[in-house]
């Protein structure tokens, strides 16, 4: 009910409007409504907070890759994992992850446009993976005056430089990711090499999404307390995801909370395994409640999850 102060003004709520009192000014305010959500508009915001979880993970994952991202860095790789689960082959809208997406999409993804590792590492490169699941990087030769280009204030100080290339495994209908293995490529800066093939010993695990990082890393010349200083920073920190490869057995989605001790996992794997605050399966689990009954002809008994298309491609930089 509205009242009117001492000083003639109106507060409270009257039929169909409400009256507030602001810096001597009467404000009237209609009453808020509550708008009921579509089921497409429920569904369409599951899967964007799926993706926004699920980027939040790979970031987190190649961290220790990137050194450092530029601030747009967590709007970008949400938008590729949307577009990469929008793509899928497999499933349907709000009962999918990245798990059915078209990887793809993720191929190329830069951390850090203020410097690009395609502009800045001229050199090609090509990934393959053999029938036991192993990776191979097909590096082409490198001359460190002129396959690399930095910013002027690296040139000036530079001494060495270093290709590093990291694979990790992710599972994200059991919540963790897997640092498998990397392999570092050192050379001085006036030094050329030839080109080589680089070969991941690892035999993944056949219910993970590999995604392979190469980051650029440049050392001075002189040394500090023994070691050489790395010049990354904000401004010249190279490194993009170069490879993704989809999991052969992916499994089902989980219909109820993962059992965080990750029962059946090999005790020595377990120390470079991470248990990550992934949001998506709770998601999905919650969607059905949000939602209206839908037909059995509408909804499969059982949804196809054969392997999405992930071809690695060749990378003139």
């Amino acid at each position: 009910m509205a009242k009117v102060n001492s000083k003639g003004m109106v507060s409270g709520t009257a039929g169909s409007v409400i009256y507030r009192n602001y810096r001597g000014m009467n404000i009237i305010q209609g009453k808020p409504r509550k708008f009921e959500q579509t089921e497409d508009s429920i569904k369409a915001a599951t899967e964007f907070g799926l993706s926004s979880s699920t980027a939040g993970v790979i970031r987190s994952a190649f961290e220790p890759a990137y050194l450092h991202r530029d601030g747009e860095a967590a709007a970008r790789c949400t938008q590729l994992v949307y577009r990469s689960i929008r793509n899928s082959l497999t499933g349907y809208r709000g009962h999918r992850d990245l798990h059915d997406g078209d990887l793809s999409c993720l191929e190329g993804m830069e951390f850090n446009i203020k410097s690009k590792l395609s502009e800045v590492l001229q050199v090609s490169h090509q990934v393959s993976r053999d029938e036991q699941g192993k990776i191979t990087v097909s590096l082409a030769a490198i001359a460190g005056k002129t396959a690399i280009r930095p910013p002027s204030w690296i040139q000036k100080q530079v001494g060495r430089y270093r290709i590093r290339l990291r694979l990790i495994g992710f599972n994200f209908r059991r919540e963790y990711y897997e640092y498998l293995e990397f392999k570092d490529v050192e050379f001085a800066y006036n030094e050329k090499l030839e080109a080589r093939q680089i070969v991941f010993q690892t035999e993944p695990p056949k219910d993970q999404i590999l995604l392979l990082s190469m980051t650029l890393m440049a050392y001075s010349d002189t040394l500090a307390q023994g070691e050489r200083l790395l010049l990354n920073s904000r401004e010249f920190s190279p490194c993009a995801l170069i490879a993704a490869f989809a999991a052969e057995e992916a499994g089902e989605l989980p219909g109820k909370p993962m059992d965080q001790a990750l029962s059946g996992i090999q005790e020595h794997r377990l120390a470079n395994m991470v248990l990550v605050g992934y949001e998506g399966n709770r998601l999905i689990r919650d969607l059905a409640g949000k939602v209206r009954s839908k037909d059995k002809e509408d909804v499969p008994k059982e949804i196809s999850r054969t392997k999405p298309r992930s071809i690695p491609k060749i990378v003139a930089d």
